[in-house]
């Protein structure tokens, strides 16, 4: 695999043949974009040592994380997080980007509000498998903030251009909030079905031998089972059920153990071991939190 390392928001424009106006942010309209000599179609993948979010206008290129294929295509927003490794491929060889790339460093935001809250842009560590896709008036929202970053960009540099980039550049990560938070509203019906499919692998799990393998339930597991990265299962479980991921799997762990404790040819031991629990005490204060009685008081009441 021949990788091309973004160490820099300026080794991006480069490749892209753009002017590189600040260090440690970008803007590239990629109608402006003249691909000649050395371009991305002579690398296999790039790894990001800096934020990147895609505006795509385009069919035709496709991503892969993990060797999974991205959901992206026209019309959406990708977002990738430092240290990540894109993979691409070509549907098309004579394919020509639309749309806009945002690159900026985390070195832009030290010491700002943006800087004490990135974090907390979970699609950023959706390990690039939930594009966001836009409506019309989505996007012309955020062609219109990156038009303001590039008119800042465009200035010379004073003392309001770190304030007035990182302002613009949070205003567009919230918006993204919102439209993610209406992609959830809207793929319901789908949603729905990935809790059912949740909950049948769920209850594949405890009459399996994988609790004896791989312990209790985890939430990283079930993600990669449907092909989602634990952030964003996180999310949709939450949207859901209003538990997170871990909640939810640890209320269905405890309904599987009422049930089992109520076999009196097995000890508590055994149960926890069949559940996954490497040591009894551990289930034990687990189910107490959960019911408000130990494993063996909650048999003998019932």
């Amino acid at each position: 695999m021949k990788v091309y390392e973004i160490k820099a928001v300026g080794d991006y424009l480069k490749l892209r043949n753009q002017e590189v106006l600040h260090p440690l942010v970008g803007v590239v309209d990629f109608q402006d974009v003249d691909e000649d000599g050395k371009t991305i179609k002579d690398f296999n993948a790039l790894r990001f040592n800096c934020y990147a979010i895609f505006l795509k206008d385009a069919t035709g290129c496709k991503l892969k994380y993990g060797g999974k294929p991205y959901d992206y295509d026209e019309g959406t927003l990708v977002f990738v997080g430092p240290d990540q490794l894109v993979e691409l491929s070509y549907d098309d060889p004579n394919y020509r980007p639309k749309g806009y790339a945002l690159l900026f460093h985390p070195d832009l935001f030290l010491g700002t509000e943006l800087g004490r809250k990135i974090h907390h842009y979970n699609y950023f560590s959706y390990s690039l498998f939930e594009a966001l896709h836009l409506s019309a008036k989505e996007r012309k929202v955020i062609v219109s903030l990156l038009d303001k970053i590039q008119f800042e960009l465009d200035q010379t540099i004073d003392k309001h251009t770190k304030k007035l980039i990182t302002a613009n550049i949070e205003l567009l990560l919230d918006y993204c909030v919102r439209f993610y938070d209406r992609q959830f509203l809207t793929r319901e019906k789908e949603n729905n079905s990935f809790l059912e499919n949740f909950d049948v692998l769920l209850k594949e799990y405890f009459t399996s031998d994988r609790p004896q393998k791989y312990g209790t339930p985890s939430v990283a597991y079930f993600a990669d089972q449907l092909h989602l990265s634990s952030n964003y299962f996180g999310d949709l479980i939450k949207k859901e059920t209003g538990h997170s991921a871990q909640e939810y799997i640890q209320n269905k762990l405890i309904e599987e153990a009422k049930e089992r404790v109520f076999d009196p040819t097995k000890t508590v031991s055994e149960i926890a071991h069949e559940l996954g629990f490497k040591y009894p005490q551990h289930f034990t204060r687990l189910f107490k939190q959960r019911v408000g009685h130990s494993p063996s008081e909650f048999r003998s009441m019932n």
